[in-house]
């Protein structure tokens, strides 16, 4: 079992920055893709950065240039930089990652509220 806890969420003016972090405790040995995804009121949650044990990132369209996504493996820890934040990126904020062993198997953790005041 892997588990994930994040921190860094809270209010911040458009334009600003806020800095994410979530650390994966458990049996993290066979885990490669992390990276964050979030929930807007009324929509779906969609994927915002991932980025595998070697460091090969992707990001959603409306977060390129703003976001960067970072892992330290050595701590087992990924964290997502959001700049040039905008009203629409409020969102509850989840940490994924997934297992390479077959089946691949998908944490999450709790979630943390980023609030983007216009």
């Amino acid at each position: 079992q892997v588990q994930l806890v994040e921190s860094g969420g809270g209010l911040v003016q458009a334009g600003g920055s806020l800095r994410l972090s979530c650390a994966a405790s458990g049996t993290t040995w066979y885990i490669n893709l992390m990276g964050w995804y979030r929930r807007a009121p009324g929509k779906q949650r969609e994927l915002v950065a991932t980025i595998t044990g070697g460091g090969s990132t992707n990001y959603a369209d409306s977060v390129k240039g703003r976001f960067t996504v970072s892992r330290d493996n050595a701590k087992n820890t990924v964290y997502l930089e959001m700049n040039s934040v905008k009203p629409e990126d409020t969102a509850v904020y989840y940490c994924h990652a997934q297992s390479v062993t077959m089946p691949r198997t998908d944490y999450w953790g709790q979630g943390t509220q980023v609030t983007v005041s216009s």
